[in-house]
């Protein structure tokens, strides 16, 4: 493809020359700034059209192009749009010189249009891509859509696909799916270790509960003499109650505090426990009140288990973790496992977010429903029930390629995974 470079002035210059030495259905490549003004990367249209015209007819003279994924629809959609930005330039250069504010807003507008004509050359190729690789590899094309109906995200289920060896199947993915995942060791164990922890997440995600089986866990091998409880929620009614009540249970001590100088009394008459648990207010991610506690936690060294609810939608968990997170967060404990109808989800927001899991939660019961993290069982059931999925809910075949360019390059997450 013989792509060709305009350099001029400005914009308006710059797509002048590309109109009249290429055609009016010129296709934009790229629009930057250079020293000498714009620079403006093209290519004439029926370049491309023919280009996609060989790749039909078997010539093998030009196979760059099927990596590409561009069709003769394609090329001519592209051309269109190319012709589409050109057709609307002429028409501001017949406009009188205006001032310098609206030449601004009108460079800011064509670059507008042609980064929006860039984006859909490139979803047109990839889902042109997407649609070779079922047909090609219908075993990597079934591979991602078991692993989209369970719900993990488009971009990791590509970069995992794009690394799966010739052999490779869904047990190839449960192996390097449990080398991404990051547990606790012995002596990272919170119980074992001892100390002061905070357990925070928004409202409803087992927190009280969550507090009181960790507690009995320590009462069982260090004795409620070695064991306290503080809350700092306020703000529920029958808070402070609920937590009082597995205190009398546990035999352990249970504190209230309000502010950063009562946590610090209260820390300081507990200092001799070998743990101490503090169960937080329950408010959504997006409240301010979320980086007050934050504030209060960082100014007395106050380490947090982030819990998550691995019944929430993946875009959710993005935002808990984003909200609560910090150099504090020392790990996480995904909770309703009894509840979530696949875990795919969760273990996504866990690689992604490179977080360690202490433990997982599954249940209401103190303390019989805490465990420690199990990654044979988590993938296997994870992929246990791949094709039951509700049809009406489900990823189909034909609804790959769309969905999957739509969803961007795999490129900005290269690194985040030791695959």
């Amino acid at each position: 493809m013989n792509a060709r470079k305009f350099i001029a002035a400005s914009s308006r210059d710059a797509l002048k020359l590309v109109r009249v030495e290429l055609g009016a259905d010129a296709v934009i490549l790229s629009n930057r700034k250079v020293a000498e003004g714009v620079e403006i990367v093209a290519v004439a249209g029926s370049e491309l059209a023919h280009l996609s015209e060989t790749r039909t007819t078997g010539n093998s003279a030009k196979p760059p192009l099927r990596s590409a994924g561009i069709s003769a629809q394609g090329a001519n959609q592209a051309a269109a749009l190319g012709a589409k930005v050109l057709e609307a330039n002429a028409g501001r250069e017949t406009v009188a010189v205006r001032k310098s504010g609206d030449t601004t807003a009108e460079q800011q507008t064509l670059l507008s249009e042609i980064k929006t004509m860039r984006n859909m050359m490139q979803e047109q190729m990839a889902r042109l891509s997407w649609s070779d690789m079922q047909k090609n590899d219908p075993a990597r094309g079934g591979l991602l859509r078991d692993m989209l109906n369970v719900g993990f995200s488009p971009m990791l289920s590509r970069q995992l696909l794009e690394k799966l060896p010739a052999k490779g199947g869904l047990d190839w993915l449960r192996r390097t799916l449990g080398h991404n995942l990051r547990v606790s060791t012995l002596q990272e164990d919170v119980v074992a270790r001892g100390g002061v922890y905070a357990l925070v997440g928004p409202t409803g995600v087992g927190k009280t509960t969550t507090t009181a089986k960790l507690a009995a866990r320590a009462v069982v091998r260090y004795g409620a003499d070695k064991v306290a409880l503080v809350t700092t929620d306020s703000y529920r009614i029958g808070a402070h109650e609920q937590l009082k009540i597995y205190g009398k249970i546990l035999g352990v001590s249970v504190h209230a505090v309000r502010d950063t100088e009562d946590l610090k009394l209260t820390l300081s008459g507990l200092k001799r426990k070998h743990l101490v648990l503090i169960d937080t207010m329950g408010v959504g991610q997006r409240d301010s009140r979320v980086a007050e506690q934050a504030q209060m936690f960082d100014a007395v060294g106050v380490q947090r288990l982030l819990l998550l609810n691995a019944t929430s939608a993946g875009s959710t968990l993005d935002d808990v973790v984003k909200m609560y997170g910090g150099t504090s967060v020392i790990g996480c404990i995904p909770t309703k496992l009894d509840e979530a109808v696949t875990l795919g989800t969760v273990l996504d927001v866990v690689v992604r977010h490179k977080l360690t899991m202490h433990y997982v939660a599954s249940g209401q019961r103190v303390p019989e429903d805490l465990y420690e993290v199990n990654l044979e069982y988590l993938l296997h059931r994870v992929f246990k029930d791949v094709g039951k999925t509700n049809p009406a809910l489900a990823m189909q075949d034909a609804e790959l390629p769309a969905f999957m360019a739509g969803m961007g390059s795999a490129q900005s997450m290269r690194g985040q995974y030791a695959i």
